[in-house]
């Protein structure tokens, strides 16, 4: 077991109060995790501040040096960082390296993209009267940034926050996920290793709810980016006012197999995408609307392909689905799983739990209605539907007040034209489950799952200011 402090102006902090680190899996304890108090917290926006106003002038060759110097540093440690997001995140070591090497390409496509943020030359002269000027924008950076994060990717999702904050010139105050704190504190060391000065990271462990205000209200913080819940992104959005924000939020990701789609090459695919990390994946696939023409037979080679996943404990090499993040939410999916049971919705394979793990299960006759369908579960669970037109299919998956990816399997061009305009959601993936994602790939919701875009070129954009600056040659 180990003790973690917070991370201020380069320096280990210890505070007052330390929260116990339970592993999800089998309720271990790991780690005393630092309580942060919103004192620390503006703290360390003070100090982020101060330090930021030394970094701004740093060239961007520089920016992209620590950032190539991070990739390379968690390259040489990736096993050890994979054990850690096994232990704190209950995530298979195969999904955890998988993450890893994820992170590891973010922070290079960071390192890329600190050299090529540019502006343009506007042609003033396009105005009538206006003669003797030349304008041109360019990308500046904005000051200290608060960086909220989940426990499902916690070394990925912080990347997507660090990586293109540090590449235009920001300071970054984080908190990571109570869940996941570890994963966070370690980056420390590594930010440090490569050359990231003193004070432009921060890192302040403890509990949402109170710190959540001091981190995104403090008038120093130009801007706030979180990734969780669309009842906290609510929130968050309110208290922000006219400052720059990024929310990731929910999903309930869809996906449309039309009869052309040849089932036997794809029911592996799509049993990933519903079951990977237990389900607790933002784009993770929730509903499956399946052509009556093949709706029996594809859900017979799906349950059959479902039955097969190993569920056990995340350091063991052989294991598809381990525990969920924390038993109130195998509580939660029970009572909703019971619910919809009790409406009218069978359990075609699944439903069995343990205090801290749900097999894999997969839903049918379910109403659009039940919460397993029309909420995010953010678990283990997949609903098949069956539907007769692509019209109905697509109606299906617009009923929801979220949309962050949706996919649809065809070998119909026309179809999937049509789809590609009709879905209503961030990112359409054409003949692949709607959990793809790359991380230089723009990546933001409409509707409830989200405000802004990551993706590195585009986060970088998010994180920025464009200026405008004009020269009259002639006076």
């Amino acid at each position: 077991m180990i003790t973690t402090n917070l991370w201020i102006n380069g320096e280990w902090v210890e505070t007052e109060k330390y929260d116990e680190l339970q592993a999800p899996f089998d309720g271990e304890v790991i780690a005393k995790v630092a309580r942060a108090t919103p004192e620390q917290v503006t703290q360390a926006i003070n100090c982020a501040h101060t330090a930021y106003k030394k970094f701004r002038t740093v060239t961007a060759y520089e920016r992209s040096k620590i950032l190539y110097k991070v990739s390379e540093i968690m390259e040489s440690r990736k096993e050890e960082l994979v054990r850690i997001l096994a232990l704190e995140a209950g995530k298979p070591m195969r999904a955890a390296r998988g993450e890893l090497d994820r992170t590891i390409a973010t922070y290079l496509f960071a390192a890329e993209e600190a050299k090529r943020s540019t502006g343009e030359t506007v042609p003033l002269d396009a105005a009538p009267g206006v003669t003797d000027r030349i304008g041109w924008t360019k990308r500046v950076s904005l000051g200290v940034v608060s960086a909220i994060t989940p426990f499902n990717f916690p070394f990925n999702l912080v990347a997507h926050k660090l990586g293109p904050a540090f590449a235009v010139g920001n300071a970054v105050v984080l908190k990571p996920a109570s869940q996941t704190p570890i994963s966070s504190i370690v980056m420390a060391e590594i930010f440090k290793e490569a050359g990231l000065p003193d004070g432009m990271l921060q890192i302040v462990t403890g509990s949402g709810s109170e710190l959540s205000d001091p981190l995104v209200t403090n008038p120093l913080v130009k801007k706030v980016t979180f990734t969780g819940s669309s009842a906290v992104g609510l929130k968050i959005k309110e208290k922000v006012g006219l400052r720059k924000v990024t929310l990731e939020l929910g999903s309930n990701a869809g996906l449309i197999i039309e009869p052309s789609a040849p089932i036997e090459k794809i029911v592996d695919r799509c049993v990933e995408g519903a079951f990977g990390f237990a389900g607790q994946v933002c784009i993770s696939l929730q509903r499956i609307y399946v052509h009556a023409s093949i709706a029996e037979q594809f859900t017979k080679a799906f349950v059959e392909a479902t039955e097969k996943l190993v569920i056990g404990s995340p350091l063991d090499e052989n294991t598809d689905v381990s525990a969920m993040i924390n038993p109130k939410e195998v509580d939660r999916m029970k009572e909703w799983i019971d619910s919809a049971i009790a409406e009218g919705a069978k359990v075609a394979t699944g439903a069995v739990f343990t205090k801290r793990t749900l097999k894999p299960t997969v839903m049918v006759d379910v109403k659009p209605d039940m919460k397993i369908v029309c909420q995010e579960t953010f678990a283990p669970i997949v609903s098949i539907v069956s539907y007769e037109t692509l019209q109905e299919a697509v109606s299906l998956v617009n009923d929801s007040d979220l949309g962050l990816n949706a996919g649809i399997f065809t070998m119909n061009i026309e179809d999937a034209m049509f789809a590609a305009d009709e879905l209503e959601a961030g990112a359409v993936i054409i003949n692949d489950i709607p959990t793809f994602r790359t991380d230089n790939m723009p990546y933001g919701g409409v509707k409830m799952s989200g405000y802004g875009k990551e993706g590195i070129k585009y986060a970088v954009e998010e994180m920025s200011d464009m200026k405008f600056i004009t020269i009259k040659t002639k006076l």
